[in-house]
């Protein structure tokens, strides 16, 4: 956690949950400074769901664009930002500091007329809640859904019948196919006209596997921490060396994105006992409760993209989770750009406004 003001302490430390609570509530509001092109914002404590399906404080952000920007019906989108740390400040601390990396993203969303919800994820934010559960897809999805409950409850935006749609990139596209394939169960009653998701991680083992030989093997070891602490009711922990365990862990759980990536750039057979931790049988377990497939098809039409030389996450996973949504019959576009993982997530942002308008604009399913 970063330095805090007292104001912000109290604000981020959540009060308890009980058996009245449910997903979507919102348990705490307060203004906070809007972005350039918005007019009003909101940071937000609600109440969400975990892997285990328990209940959770998480926090947010929600902006309303400025009156220069189209007139949108006051459709909701619910942005999950790509990986920030396992600690650290989130996004709803960074955007009132004006240091959100996905500052361009939530500014071009404004811009195009959407409501925003910025979501900061499980473990991040909320005092006492880290760290962050990083691939962990159903509590990314469930994080997603419920803040799409809350920012239209949010009093001032009288927006309990607007339309929701979702996006993200790498780990936040993950959460947005969660998202759509959890909402008929999870949240029947949003009305979610459309999902965009750009290289989405859909089988967190091969992903460590692949970016285990490259310049991005510390997300090797944030998924181990994150998905550890996702499913912590799992001796998953056994993986790391003692000397891991007594030291690199508890410091990795509260980096921040940039300390992360300066600290722990080894392949993950530096932290653990093995250097094939996706042949461990109980890892090999979590990773296939983890896996994206056909059997999370969406009730909402998608939109998946990809960079065809991105190198964190493989394009192989984006081409074929398009093919076996469309032979499912699910409503699915598919693009793939010339260009590296950092560059698709620029360059694709204005062809995701305009499919996710397009979907705006789409009669609902009965």
């Amino acid at each position: 956690m970063t330095d805090m003001t007292r104001p912000d302490v109290d604000f981020y430390t959540p009060p308890a949950l009980d058996g009245l609570h449910r997903p979507g509530d919102i348990l705490r509001l307060r203004p906070a400074p809007a972005l350039s092109g918005a007019d009003q914002a909101w940071q937000i404590l609600y109440v969400s769901r975990d892997s285990c399906d328990q209940p959770i404080p998480v926090s947010a952000t929600v902006i309303t664009p400025d009156a220069s920007a189209p007139d949108l019906g006051g459709a909701v989108l619910v942005y999950y930002p790509s990986f920030h740390g396992l600690g650290g400040p989130s996004a709803s601390q960074l955007l009132a500091m004006g240091a959100e990396p996905d500052g361009a993203q939530i500014r071009a969303a404004l811009a195009r007329g959407f409501v925003v919800a910025v979501a900061d994820g499980e473990g991040l934010g909320v005092i006492g809640y880290g760290p962050h559960t990083f691939l962990a897809g159903r509590a990314g999805g469930q994080v997603m859904l419920d803040l799409a409950r809350a920012a239209t409850r949010v009093p001032a935006l009288n927006a309990a019948e607007s339309p929701v749609v979702f996006w993200g990139y790498g780990d936040g596209g993950r959460s947005a196919v969660w998202a759509g394939g959890l909402q008929l169960v999870c949240a029947p009653e949003l009305d979610v006209r459309g999902i965009a998701a750009g290289a989405v991680v859909t089988d967190p083992g091969q992903a460590l596997r692949s970016v285990n030989r490259g310049a991005w093997a510390g997300l090797g070891l944030a998924a181990l921490i994150g998905l550890s602490h996702a499913h912590r009711r799992l001796p998953l922990r056994h993986i790391f060396t003692e000397e891991s365990r007594q030291s690199v862990v508890g410091e990795a759980e509260v980096s921040n994105r940039g300390r992360f990536f300066e600290r722990y750039r080894h392949p993950v057979g530096v932290w653990c006992e093995r250097t094939d931790v996706w042949n461990d049988p109980l890892w090999q377990h979590v990773f296939a409760l983890e896996l994206i497939n056909a059997s999370l098809l969406p009730a909402a039409p998608i939109y998946l993209y990809h960079g065809s030389t991105d190198g964190i996450v493989p394009v192989t996973f984006g081409r074929r989770l398009a093919h076996e949504f469309r032979t499912r019959g699910a409503p699915v576009g598919w693009r793939e750009y010339d260009g590296d993982h950092c560059r698709t997530a620029r360059t694709a942002i204005d062809d995701v406004f305009d499919q996710l308008t397009e979907y705006l604009t789409r009669p609902t399913r009965s």
